[in-house]
Parts: C-alpha cells; sequence; structure tokens
C-alpha cells in the first residue's frame, strides 16, 4: 500500500511539474486594458479573466500545439494556435466587433424595414397601417422623403426621376410589371399583397452595385422566410374580399392569398366623374412555397391577376367623350435559392418570369400588346472577417414587346422590339473601424440591342460621429435603357445614364430616428422626339439631359407619447429636364418642388382599437398654359389631402377596419387639358383634371382562425 502511495505522490508531484504557465495582457485597439476578458484553451477547462490592469495568469497540464481564445463583449474573438510553451507575455488586441448594434451603417440614400436591420426608418407593418396607403405599399412609401406626389398616377416619382426609373425586385429577382393598369387620371396600384412580405429596403439613391436599369430608385421586397403558424385570413370589405391559408411542416411551408375586387358596388353607393359602363373588376392570386435544407432556403413566389374595365371620359375636344375598355392578364413567378457553400462563403440564385398581357380600345382603335421578360441571377460572397467581405455575381434580363394596332378602316401596323442585357457586378464591404466602414463596387453591362458595353462605378462610405449619430456619402454612375414606349417605335437610341451624389446625417436612439440628406444628380442620353406625344413617325435622339438637387428630411418617434407612434417628412426639389419634346430645359409636369408628409398612430387601450391619420402636402406642378408665352409657364393649385382610418378589436381575431380617404374633401386639381385650337376669341378653351372621386371610403370585417387563437389581423390593417 504505502508503494501505491509513493507511486502516485510521485505521478502527482510529475504532473504539477510539467505544467505550464500562460499569462499576457488584453488591450483594446487604443491601447486600453480590457478589464474581465475570457482567456482559455479551447476544448478544455483551463483559463481565467482579465484582471484591473487587463493581465491574465493561469496553468494548463495541456500540451503541444493549443488554441488560445480571447473573448470580450462587443469585441471580435481573439484565436492564437501555436506551442502552449510559447504562450508566455502574450499582448493580444482585440478588435470591435462591426456586427454589434451601435457599429456604423452604410445607408446613405437607403430606408430599410424588417427585424434585421439594425437601423429602421420604416417597419414592414406600416405599408398597411399608414391610413392613405389603403393596404398599397407603394400608398406607404409615398410618405417618405424623396417621392414626389403625382395624385392622378399612383407610382413611384423619386427625386426628379419618373416612374419608369424606379425598379421593384421580390427576393433579389425583378419585377417587370409591379403595377395594376388603369384609365387615365386614375391611380395605379402595386400588384402584390403587402402581408407576404416582411422586409422592404427602398433605395432613393446611390444604391448597390448589385442593382442596375434603374436611374433613380430600386425597392426591394422580401418575402416571409418562415411563417409561425398555421392559420387563415378572411377578408370582407366594401370593394370585395380576400382570403388567405398558411400551412406550415417541420421542413416546408405554403402560403396562398386571393382577392376579388369589383367596385360596381362602390360607385353604385358613391358616383365619380367617370362614365362607368362596366366599373373596375380583377381577380387577383399569390403563392409561396418555402423548403429549408440543411444549409440553405428554396422559395417559389407566383402571382396572377386578371384586370377590366370600360368607361367613358370626358375630354374637351370630344363632344361624347372618349371611350376606354381594357382587359389585362399579368403572370409572374419568382424562384430563389440562398445558402451557405461553407463558413465563408454563402451563394444565391434565382430566375424570374413575366407575361403581360393587354387588349386595349381606345375610340375605333384596338391595341394588343404582350411583354415577356426574364430575369437570371447568380451572386455569391465571400466572407473574409467581419471587416472585409466580397460581393460578385452576374445576371441576364430578356425583353420581348410586341404591339398590334387595328381600327375599323382595317388599318394595321405591328411595333416591337428584344432588349437582351448581361450584366457582372463586384462589390466589397471594407470596415476601417467600427466607426468608419467603405462600400466599392464596380458594374457592367452590355446592351444586345444597342451593341454597346457601360461601366457603372459605385461608391459609399459611412462614418460614427457620435453613438447615436454617423454620416454618410454615397456616389453612383447608373444606366437604364428607355421604356417600351419609346423603343417600340424606335431602337436606334442610347441608354440612358445619370450620376448620383448624395450627403447624409442620421441620428437613432431610443426609437426615434432622424435623417437628413441633400443630394445631386445629374442626367444624360435622355430621349427627345419632335412631336407631341412618342410616336411611329417622330424622329428620335438620345440627346437630351437634366438634372435633379434637392434635400430630404426625415423625423419618427414612437417613444415620447406613450401609445404614439408618428412620422414627419419633408423634401425640397429643384429639377430641369431638356428631354422628350420640349423646346428649353423646364421643370417636368410631374414634379413638386415642396412635398409635405405628417402621419400619426394612436392605440386606445379602452376602446380597443387603432386610430391613424396621413396628411399630404405638395406644391403646384407645372403645366404649359398656351395662353401665356413660354414652356411651362404656369403651375396648379397646392394639392392637399387629409386620410383617417379605425381599427376596432371585436375579439382576439376579429377586426372591423374602417377608413376615408381626403376627409376634409379638398378640392384637388392635377392639371389641365385645352383644346386644340382657339376658340373666336383667339383663347384656349380648358377643363380641369380632376380626381375621378374627391374621396374614397373603405370599411373591411377580417377574421384570422390560427393555432394560437390569438393572432390577427390589426398590425396588418
Amino acid at each position: 500500500m504505502k508503494k501505491i502511495i509513493v507511486i502516485l505522490l510521485v505521478l502527482v508531484s510529475f504532473k504539477l511539474s510539467a505544467q505550464q504557465v500562460i499569462s499576457g495582457i488584453v488591450l483594446d485597439h487604443k491601447g486600453i486594458p480590457i478589464i474581465g476578458a475570457n482567456v482559455f484553451l479551447e476544448g478544455t477547462y483551463d483559463g481565467s479573466t482579465t484582471d484591473d490592469n487587463g493581465h491574465f495568469n493561469f496553468k494548463t497540464s495541456e500540451t503541444g500545439t493549443q488554441t488560445l481564445i480571447v473573448s470580450y463583449v462587443s469585441f471580435e474573438r481573439f484565436y492564437r494556435v501555436g506551442e502552449v510553451s510559447y504562450m508566455k507575455d502574450l499582448t493580444v488586441y482585440l478588435k470591435k466587433d462591426v456586427n454589434t448594434l451601435d457599429a456604423v451603417v452604410l445607408s446613405a440614400g437607403t430606408f430599410q424595414a424588417g427585424d434585421n436591420t439594425k437601423v429602421n426608418v420604416l417597419k414592414p407593418l406600416d405599408v398597411v397601417t399608414t391610413a392613405s396607403a389603403l393596404g398599397d405599399f407603394v400608398g406607404a412609401l409615398q410618405t417618405l422623403p424623396g417621392t414626389t406626389t403625382v395624385a392622378e398616377d399612383g407610382r413611384l416619382f423619386v427625386r426628379g426621376g419618373e416612374a419608369e426609373e424606379t425598379q421593384i425586385f421580390i427576393d433579389g429577382i425583378r419585377v417587370f410589371t409591379p403595377y395594376t393598369p388603369t384609365t387615365n387620371n386614375s391611380p395605379t396600384r402595386g400588384r402584390y399583397s403587402p402581408f407576404l412580405f416582411d422586409g422592404i429596403t427602398f433605395s432613393t439613391g446611390g444604391y448597390s452595385a448589385e442593382y442596375g436599369q434603374a436611374l433613380s430608385s430600386v425597392l426591394l421586397l422580401n418575402t416571409i422566410d418562415e411563417p409561425n403558424q398555421d392559420k387563415t385570413d378572411i377578408g370582407i370589405m366594401s370593394i370585395g374580399g380576400s382570403l388567405g391559408n398558411t400551412q406550415k411542416w417541420e421542413t416546408s411551408s405554403l402560403s396562398v392569398n386571393g382577392a376579388y375586387v369589383n367596385l360596381a358596388p362602390y360607385i353604385a353607393a358613391f358616383p365619380d366623374r367617370n362614365d362607368w359602363i362596366k366599373p373596375f373588376e380583377t381577380f387577383s392570386g399569390e403563392s409561396v412555397f418555402r423548403k429549408k435544407f440543411d444549409t440553405g432556403l428554396l422559395k417559389l413566389y407566383a402571382a396572377f391577376d386578371n384586370t377590366n374595365f370600360e368607361l367613358k371620359q370626358e375630354d374637351i375636344n370630344q363632344t361624347e367623350g372618349v371611350h376606354f375598355k381594357l382587359k389585362n392578364n399579368n403572370l409572374y413567378f419568382n424562384g430563389s435559392y440562398q445558402g451557405k457553400l461553407n463558413d465563408t462563403w454563402d451563394v444565391f440564385g434565382g430566375m424570374s418570369f413575366t407575361r403581360g398581357n393587354n387588349d386595349l380600345n381606345v375610340f375605333d382603335m384596338l391595341v394588343k400588346d404582350t411583354e415577356t421578360a426574364f430575369h437570371a441571377k447568380l451572386k455569391f460572397k465571400k466572407r473574409f472577417s467581419n471587416w472585409f467581405k466580397l460581393y460578385f455575381g452576374t445576371e441576364y434580363l430578356a425583353s420581348n414587346f410586341k404591339e398590334n394596332v387595328s381600327d375599323v378602316n382595317t388599318n394595321n401596323a405591328d411595333y416591337g422590339y428584344d432588349d437582351n442585357i448581361a450584366s457582372t457586378y463586384v462589390e466589397s464591404d471594407i470596415f476601417v473601424s467600427r466607426e468608419l466602414a467603405f462600400k466599392v463596387g464596380l458594374r457592367s453591362e452590355y446592351s444586345e440591342l444597342f451593341k454597346t458595353f457601360n461601366a457603372a462605378p459605385r461608391l459609399s462610405l459611412a462614418y460614427k460621429t457620435s453613438k447615436t449619430s454617423q454620416v454618410s456619402l454615397a456616389y453612383g454612375n447608373f444606366y437604364q435603357n428607355p421604356s417600351s414606349s419609346i423603343l417600340k417605335f424606335n431602337q436606334n437610341l442610347k441608354a440612358q445614364n445619370t450620376t448620383h451624389y448624395i450627403l447624409n446625417y442620421q441620428f437613432n436612439l431610443d426609437r426615434k430616428i432622424f435623417r437628413a440628406e441633400a443630394y445631386f444628380k445629374d442626367y444624360h442620353n435622355l430621349v427627345k422626339y419632335n412631336t407631341d406625344f412618342a410616336q411611329f413617325d417622330s424622329q428620335y435622339n438620345s440627346n437630351g439631359y437634366g438634372f435633379a438637387k434637392g434635400i430630404d428630411l426625415f423625423w419618427r418617434d414612437n417613444k415620447s407619447i406613450k401609445n404614439v407612434d408618428y412620422w414627419i417628412s419633408y423634401s425640397l426639389l429643384d429639377t430641369k429636364r431638356m428631354y422628350k419634346n420640349y423646346p428649353v430645359e423646364a421643370q417636368p409636369n410631374f414634379a413638386n418642388t415642396h412635398n409635405l408628409s405628417l402621419v400619426g398612430k394612436y392605440w386606445i387601450n379602452d376602446w380597443r382599437s387603432q386610430v391613424g391619420f396621413s396628411y399630404s402636402f405638395a406644391s403646384g406642378r407645372p403645366f404649359n398654359n398656351p395662353n401665356s408665352t413660354g414652356f411651362m409657364n404656369d403651375k396648379t393649385k397646392a394639392y392637399q389631402s387629409l386620410s383617417i382610418n379605425w381599427a376596432y378589436l371585436i375579439s382576439p381575431q376579429k377586426i372591423l377596419y374602417a377608413s376615408v380617404n381626403n376627409v376634409l374633401g379638398f378640392k384637388n386639381i392635377n392639371g389641365y387639358q385645352y383644346a386644340n385650337s382657339p376658340n373666336s376669341n383667339g383663347v384656349f378653351d380648358r377643363r380641369e383634371l380632376k380626381p375621378a372621386a374627391d374621396q374614397f371610403f373603405f370599411v373591411g370585417f377580417f377574421w384570422t382562425i390560427s393555432e394560437d387563437k390569438k393572432s390577427n389581423q390589426l398590425d396588418n390593417l
């Protein structure tokens, strides 16, 4: 027994004498000691924490090559692989983690919404809780700075750019026909239901090299990655009905939505200024299938809608008015896969297909057009570290447009074109520190239609001036081919071009955010023609030019007043163009100098209700008055509208909702139509172009049937 004890004592003493001492000091990037950092050998219990002077010291019996790890909150982990016997008197410098919430954000020109964003200017559910939006994501975005109120159109006009200059993407893939068809002086709406999206990025300029063929803006919509439960949503509305269902399985899910809208009953109760033969009617359906894999996510999105209407509209040059009839079918498919190749490589691949058909009757003329478009994209992300990330990819856009025009005199004409564009891009995020970051990119495009190659550099940087504020700069060159209304008649043109310069200041603190942004846009190669409208016998060239400059301000606060969330947006725009048939450089008729939006929401607990309002003001827009000298020589009166809404929670899953647009009945005028010839006094008569209706009333009942019996659509209204 004594021999065994002696042997054990010898072994223990040998073990103790074989222990190594690991020591050193841990400092931040400024050389200041870090107190309480964890220091340990990977895969062992050997370690310690740093003292008040940043020093550490511990013993280990491990030998050979080991991995020493040093970790501390808001700093990147430090790794050192080496022989244990050499791990003495080490000096370890920890880098700040650029992924923390207080790190700088590259945000110039960009508004984001989503649970995974560091700074949220707009929440996803704001798309459908804003009083004036009526469930349309475009309507909600029009309350943000940088947008222009064009009430009779309804599309996004951004910073002096036409609506065609803004492109919309779903899950990173292009949407070629994002708006429902409409008639003159009646605003359109976005085709796609906001209930399927949980993330929005709205870039008003200076956006990533990943995106092209957009002169002014890109809007990125991301569908929900994974629903939280099975549920059914039922909607009964004054203009139609909707039905949606989501089924969730272990690794996959399926969401299906359908909606039917018919304005006939509404117009019977509230007639408008149009002489309807068949009021607006549409049926639409959407579906999203999701499949999770070990290293990625597959999404398949499909949407279809059918729209038709017929009416007569007043026209100063046509005693009986203008007969207008439209039938439209639109199909959109989108598929994407995003996943990891390994710990440092990510991959994304996707494609979309669009086919839209229009059958249009105007007077005795029949117009049939078909647009078919395809978009394919493949991109990669390489993460070298939190401080340097590389992105690169390629994409191909192919579109075919065909139009046939015929009339009762058997005149028949065909127009159309093929537009194929191949692009590549490379871009990197470079974080010099947690306070300073750069994004540098280059995009190249080859247009088969024009046989030209264009290179578009992009650059942005951001510097954090304090814990709650930062400044950003952005520069970018952007190209976009002319629209189908031009290319169907003439393809001997150039890609339109603009350059963006942006300076941004942002303050963000405890559910309060303030943004101020100044910008300048320089346009070249805009399309010009020599007739009143673009037509088959016009003479075209690419000699147009223009500029847009301005200041955008935004303030949002959902902290200071209990149960109140509000935001204020203001935009100042100065822009002129020499394009289309303009004889001189002038402010376009879609541009307002001043735009102001006020949005507020208030939850009243005793009433189990959410009430909200949205007020919009836009200064007058220019128009050409033939009774005065000059061009674009007059302006409309200012536009104003106050909208209110109310959502009442009948029970946890049943909601009654009501809203009124332009509740005060402001008599807005969108412009004027002048007679083709002067009257006997030599004066051109005119008529006011008023909205089809001064006000719009909406009432709906919404019922959610879910597993938890608590979820409802209150946030979705």
